[in-house]
């Protein structure tokens, strides 16, 4: 049966996690995962979920996902799309499941009118990065991604002045 590519639903929250799961594990940190299958059920059943995944799944087995979510560019007055994860089981690499979720991933932004689209890559996984530059994609190295979380995060949000409604 040839590669079939879906939208992910509430109830492919237990494949979504273990695929999360799987994805930590290749990035160094299996136990960065806090996300559980009820938090992405709901989050995905949700009126506005904060994300999409794309499937890619063969004979019903699901090989890879993409998830992605909307942004916007204050400079082209656009939207975007920022892609948070792409994985692919190892079982299933080099057979063409990330270029599919990738292309699949593009056609939707072109179809919404994005002016980009978006991923981070981390410095030390050469497959990730030569596989997106047979794509084509080049690399911002102008821009460093910063993160405010945990302790930090909760801090500067105890200093903010209250917003006041309109």
């Amino acid at each position: 049966m040839p590669l079939r590519l879906r939208h992910a639903v509430p109830a492919d929250a237990p494949t979504l996690l273990a695929l999360i799961r799987a994805l930590a594990a290749y990035e160094r940190e299996p136990d960065a995962v806090e996300t559980t299958v009820d938090v992405l059920a709901a989050q995905l059943a949700a009126p506005e979920p904060p994300f999409a995944a794309l499937l890619a799944e063969e004979d019903g087995v699901v090989l890879g996902f993409a998830l992605h979510f909307q942004t916007y560019s204050t400079w082209r007055g656009r939207v975007g799309v920022h892609l948070e994860d792409l994985f692919v089981v190892p079982e299933a690499r080099g057979r063409g499941v990330g270029v599919a979720l990738l292309a699949a991933l593009a056609r939707h932004a072109v179809a919404i009118g994005a002016a980009r689209l978006e991923w981070s890559v981390l410095d030390w996984n050469r497959p990730a990065i030569d596989f997106y530059e047979r794509l084509g994609a080049q690399p911002l190295g102008e821009w460093t991604t910063w993160r405010l979380d945990r302790d930090a995060l909760v801090r500067l949000a105890n200093t903010a002045p209250r917003v006041v409604a309109r």
